[in-house]
């Protein structure tokens, strides 16, 4: 069965390491049969959650920008993957306010399949955990997740440096498995 796949890219650098894991992603969910669509965060307009609490009752957030539109790419997708450079051992700001931002709707992700795509300079996995600690505070919130695969690519800070990583090829292969 063909999927849909969304894959969130919050990378400020198009084309940066996490991104490129992205794309890499991308191309093994179509060679594999899959609909694959990528958002670049940067290309949007999104606002801070004000924390009114307006979308607790009406399930809409009284913000005018892009996240409507994005909301509901997420919400018909079989397949979501959030990918982020990993600045002072956490997902980056842009990936943060995204998620925050899932709020009015964000029941409606219940039952879908998560990836998690990181980049980060350091090299050890193991610390690489309070990245994946702040996803779970996520994951949490929702009912039925399948947690389906985290990506490292790890060692890597300048841009293309993940070039020559395993990462890439791991990217690859999870989005066949799709």
């Amino acid at each position: 069965m063909n999927k849909k796949v969304v894959v969130i890219s919050a990378s400020p650098r198009r084309k940066g390491n996490s991104d490129l894991l992205c794309e890499e992603f991308i191309r093994g969910a179509q060679s594999a049969g899959h609909e694959a669509e990528k958002i670049f965060l940067s290309d949007h307009n999104i606002k801070y959650c004000t924390g009114c609490g307006s979308c607790v009752n009406t399930a809409k957030c009284i913000l005018q920008d892009d996240m409507k539109e994005l909301i509901e790419k997420l919400i018909q997708a079989d397949v979501i993957v959030f990918a982020t450079p990993v600045y002072f051992y956490n997902m980056n700001g842009q990936l943060k306010t995204f998620i925050d931002r899932l709020c009015p709707r964000y029941s409606e992700l219940s039952g879908k399949t998560f990836y998690i795509i990181m980049s980060a300079a350091e090299d050890n996995i193991e610390i690489m955990n309070h990245v994946l600690e702040s996803f779970e505070g996520f994951f949490d919130c929702l009912d039925e997740v399948h947690k389906a695969g985290v990506i490292y690519g790890l060692g890597v800070y300048q841009k293309n440096e993940i070039i020559n990583n395993p990462a890439l090829l791991e990217a690859y292969e999870s989005g066949k498995q799709v």
